[in-house]
C-alpha cells in the first residue's frame, strides 16, 4: 500500500524546566513503586498471612502487604519483577489474583474524597436541622434554665459535627498560614471557629444567645459549595503518566550467537539488537536491521494508516509492529528515547497550564485579607466605645459570618454545575473546573486532521474509473487482506454491487500487498513500487493485471460527523480557524479547501504543534486546541483550553480539558457560547455577592445584625446565587 512516510520525532529542546524535573521524578517513583493485586477470593486473617507469606517468599519482592478491607495487595519490588508471575505465585497457592493499575489506584483515592465530602455534608445538614429545631424554642420564649437546657443539647451536636464536617476548611486554612499565605478558608475558619466559642462563652454566662446553628449551618452552606466544585472536576489521568504507560517495560534481546532473551528495557544499550515480534511494540528508538513488515504509527502521528518497514528504516519507541517480525539496532533508549521525549514535552505544557487562576481565586486574593481586616477593626471599634469584651466578640463575629464567603464559594461551582449539565446533555462532558472560564476566552481554534476533522477511515474516490474487471479483480484481491485500505476498498466495492473474481493463490506479502493468479495471469494489489505504479501525492493502492499498466485506487478520510458546520459556525463567530496535521501536504490542503481553512499546516512533529501554539499564546491568542492523537498531545496540554474526542488515544484525553463523548462536532460552537453564558453569569454571581457585602456589613458593623440575623442573610445570599446559576440551564 502506497502511503507517505511521516516524519521521526525530534529531540524536545527546552525539557529541563524545573515543572518537568518534578513531574519526570514523580513519574520514576510511580514505576519503582510498584505493583497492585487485585484479590477477590480473600475472606480472613488466615488468607492475608497466606497470601503475604507467598508473596514476601518470591525472589525480588522488598515488601508485601494485603489490606482485607479492599481485598488488594501492595507490593513493593525490584523493576524485574512482573505482575504476571505473582498472580501465577497466588494461583498455584489457591488465590485468585489481577492486576490493579496506579490510574485505577487515584480514580479510588478521587472517589473516596467525593464521598468523604457528601458524608461530610450530609452529617452537617442532618446536625443543622437538628439545631434548628432546638433554637425554635429559644426563638419561642425560653428562658432561665430552659434557654440554657436547649443551648448546651445545641452544643453537645455542633461541636462534634464541626470538628468533624469543617476539617476540610480548617486544615487548608492551616496548610496556607503555615506558609504565610492566606485563601478562602482563613476567613472561613475564623467565622467558624468565633461562632462556636462566642456560643460557648454566651452559654457558660447563661447569655440570651447562642449561635451554633449559626455555625453549623455555615459549614453545611460551605460544604455544599465545596462538593459542587469536586462534582465538576473529573477523574483525569495524568497525560505524562498515560504516555509513560506506554513505554514497554520488557524486550527481546538478539545476542551474538542469534539467541535471544527477554530482558528489562532498562538494561538496553544504544546498539544492542532487538528482536520485535507482529503485534508487538517498539520498545526503543531504532533502525530496521532486518525483516519487513508494516508498522502502526497511529500513536506518534495520529494517522491510522499502516506505513511500510524495511531494513535502513528508522523506528521510533511506542509503534506498533503489524505483520513481520523485525529486528532493529537501538539508537535511543530510556529518556533519550522519542515517545519518553514527548512525556517530558507534556510535563512542561501541563504545569503552564496548572499556572491559571481562575475567577474565584482572583476575588480570594482581595476577599480574604479584606474580610479579616474588617472584623478586627469592628472588634477594636466596639471594644474602645464601649469597654464590653462580649459586645465587642459578638459584632466581630457577626461581621465574619455575614462576609463568609458562602455566595463567592457557590458562584463558580454552582455555574460550573449547571453549565456542565447542559453540555453533558449536548455530548460534551467537562473535565476540569476552570475549563469553562478558560474556553470563553477563547480565539483561535486549532484542529488536528485525521480523528478530528475526519474519521479516520479511508474512503475510496475514483471506483468509477475502473473497468468492472478490474473492480471484480481489485475486489477478491482486497478481501484476501486485513489492511485498511484493502477493507475499504472492499466495502465500497461490494456497496457498488461488484462481485469479486475468482483467483488461484491467494497470499498477502507483509508490508507489500495482495498477490494471486486470475485466468493464468499474475494479478497484485498493494504498494506503488511492487506493482510498479506511479507516486502520488495522495494515498493509494495500485492494481496492476497481468502485463497491462496498473491502475490507481486513491483514498481519502471521510469527515468527521458536523465537521464543516463547526468550522464553518466558528468562523461566522469571528474565530481563527487554523489546521495542523501530521499528515502529507496534499491530504490536508485537500481537506483545507474543502472545509474552507486558508491557515493549514502539513507534516507537523509533536513538537511543531506545541510550539505553533505557544507562540500563539505569546501574541495574546486564546487557543483551543482539538485533537486525539499521541502527536496532539503535548499541544493539548499547551493550549489554553483543549477538546478532544471519546474515541481518542488515552493519553489525548487525558490531557484535554473536554471530552467529545459522540461522533459529531456540531456542539463545539454551542459548548464556546455556553462557556461564555457562564462566565457572564459568574460575574453576575460575584456582583450579587459584592451587593450583599454593601448592604450587610455596614448592619453587622453597626451592631444591628447578631450572628443569628447574619447566618440567616449568608444562606440567602447562598441561595439567590445557586438559582441564579440554574438559569443557565434553561436558558435557549
Amino acid at each position: 500500500m502506497t502511503v507517505a512516510m511521516r516524519p521521526q520525532i525530534s529531540a524536545c529542546p527546552a525539557c529541563a524546566a524545573a515543572p518537568a524535573a518534578e513531574a519526570l521524578a514523580e513519574r520514576e517513583a510511580v514505576k519503582d513503586a510498584d505493583l497492585a493485586l487485585s484479590l477477590p477470593t480473600i475472606h480472613c486473617a488466615a488468607c492475608i498471612s497466606t497470601v503475604e507469606k507467598v508473596l514476601n517468599a518470591a525472589p525480588g519482592i522488598r515488601q508485601a502487604r494485603v489490606n482485607l478491607t479492599q481485598k488488594r495487595a501492595q507490593i513493593v519490588a525490584d523493576a524485574g519483577v512482573t505482575a504476571d508471575q505473582l498472580i501465577a505465585l497466588l494461583a498455584n497457592a489457591g488465590y485468585e489474583a489481577h492486576e490493579l493499575d496506579a490510574t485505577a489506584l487515584r480514580a479510588t483515592q478521587t472517589d473516596r474524597a467525593g464521598r468523604d465530602l457528601l458524608m461530610r455534608m450530609a452529617v452537617a445538614g442532618f446536625a443543622m436541622m437538628n439545631v434548628m429545631l432546638l433554637s425554635i424554642a429559644v426563638w419561642s420564649g425560653a428562658e432561665g434554665p430552659t434557654r440554657d437546657m436547649f443551648h448546651w443539647i445545641s452544643a453537645a451536636i455542633a461541636l462534634p459535627v464541626i470538628a468533624f464536617s469543617a476539617q476540610p476548611f480548617f486544615g487548608n486554612a492551616w496548610r496556607a498560614l503555615r506558609v504565610g499565605k492566606l485563601n478562602m478558608d482563613v476567613p472561613i475558619s475564623l467565622a467558624i471557629g468565633l461562632a462556636v466559642v462566642t456560643s460557648l462563652w454566651e452559654t457558660s454566662l447563661s447569655g440570651e444567645h447562642a449561635y451554633f446553628d449559626a455555625a453549623v449551618a455555615l459549614t453545611f452552606f460551605l460544604l455544599t459549595g465545596r462538593y459542587l466544585d469536586h462534582r465538576t472536576r473529573a477523574i483525569a489521568r495524568s497525560a505524562a503518566e498515560e504516555l509513560a504507560a506506554l513505554e514497554v517495560p520488557r524486550a527481546r534481546r538478539v545476542w551474538p550467537d542469534g539467541s535471544e532473551t527477554e530482558v528489562p528495557v532498562a538494561e538496553l544499550s544504544v546498539g544492542d539488537l532487538i528482536r520485535v515480534r507482529p503485534g508487538g511494540r517498539m520498545p526503543v528508538d531504532g533502525e530496521i536491521t532486518s525483516g519487513t513488515s508494516e508498522l502502526d504509527r497511529s500513536l506518534l502521528t495520529g494517522e491510522t494508516l499502516p506505513i511500510y518497514a524495511e531494513p535502513g528504516q528508522a523506528v521510533s519507541a511506542g509503534e506498533v509492529n503489524l505483520t513481520g517480525p523485525l529486528t532493529i539496532r537501538a539508537t535511543a533508549v530510556g529518556r533519550d528515547s522519542s515517545l519518553h521525549r514527548m512525556a517530558d514535552l507534556v510535563a512542561v505544557a501541563e504545569s503552564g497550564r496548572s499556572r491559571y487562576t481562575s475567577l474565584a481565586d482572583k476575588a480570594a486574593k482581595l476577599y480574604a485579607p479584606g474580610v479579616h481586616i474588617l472584623s478586627a477593626l469592628a472588634f477594636i471599634g466596639w471594644y474602645l466605645a464601649t469597654f464590653d469584651p462580649r459586645t465587642a466578640v459578638n459584632i466581630a463575629a457577626a461581621v465574619l459570618i455575614i462576609t463568609c464567603p458562602c455566595a463567592l464559594g457557590l458562584a463558580v461551582p454552582a455555574v460550573t454545575t449547571a453549565a456542565s449539565g447542559r453540555l453533558f446533555r449536548r455530548g460534551l462532558l467537562i473535565k476540569d473546573a476552570t475549563a469553562l472560564e478558560r474556553l470563553a476566552e477563547v480565539d483561535t481554534v486549532v484542529f488536528d486532521k485525521t480523528g478530528t476533522l475526519t474519521a479516520g477511515t479511508p474512503e475510496p474516490t475514483n471506483l468509477d474509473s475502473l473497468t468492472t474487471e478490474e473492480l471484480s479483480v481489485a475486489l477478491a484481491l482486497a478481501e484476501g487482506s486485513s489492511h485498511p485500505l484493502s477493507v475499504a476498498l472492499a466495502g465500497a466495492a461490494r456497496a457498488k454491487g461488484v462481485e469479486p473474481a475468482i483467483l488461484d493463490a491467494v497470499s498477502e506479502v507483509p508490508g507489500y500487498g495482495t498477490e494471486a493468479v486470475w485466468n493464468g495471469q499474475p494479478v497484485r494489489l498493494g504498494r506503488t513500487g511492487w506493482t510498479g505504479g506511479t507516486e502520488l501525492d495522495l494515498t493509494a493502492s495500485w492494481l496492476r493485471i497481468g502485463d497491462a499498466a496498473p491502475s490507481a485506487v486513491t483514498f481519502t478520510d471521510q469527515l468527521r460527523p458536523g465537521a464543516a458546520e463547526a468550522v464553518a459556525e466558528l468562523k461566522a463567530d469571528g474565530t481563527r480557524i487554523l489546521l495542523m496535521s501530521g499528515d502529507t501536504e496534499g491530504a490536508v490542503a485537500q481537506l483545507a479547501q474543502k472545509l474552507g481553512i486558508d491557515n493549514w499546516q502539513a507534516n507537523c512533529l509533536p513538537e511543531d504543534k506545541a510550539e505553533r501554539i505557544a507562540s500563539l499564546s505569546e501574541t495574546g491568542a486564546k487557543v483551543l486546541m482539538v485533537g486525539d492523537g499521541l502527536n496532539d498531545t503535548a499541544a493539548l496540554a499547551a493550549a489554553h483550553v483543549s477538546i478532544s474526542p471519546a474515541s481518542a488515544l488515552d493519553a489525548a484525553r487525558a490531557a484535554s480539558d473536554i471530552v467529545l463523548l459522540g461522533t459529531d462536532l456540531s456542539p463545539l460552537p454551542e459548548a464556546v457560547r455556553t462557556a461564555r453564558a457562564a462566565t457572564k453569569r459568574i460575574r453576575q454571581n460575584f456582583r450579587i455577592a459584592t451587593w450583599y457585602n454593601i448592604i450587610a456589613v455596614p448592619l453587622a458593623v453597626a451592631g444591628l445584625a447578631t450572628p443569628l440575623i447574619a447566618a440567616l442573610a449568608m444562606s440567602a445570599s447562598s441561595i439567590t446565587v445557586s438559582l441564579n446559576a440554574l438559569r443557565l440551564r434553561s436558558q435557549p
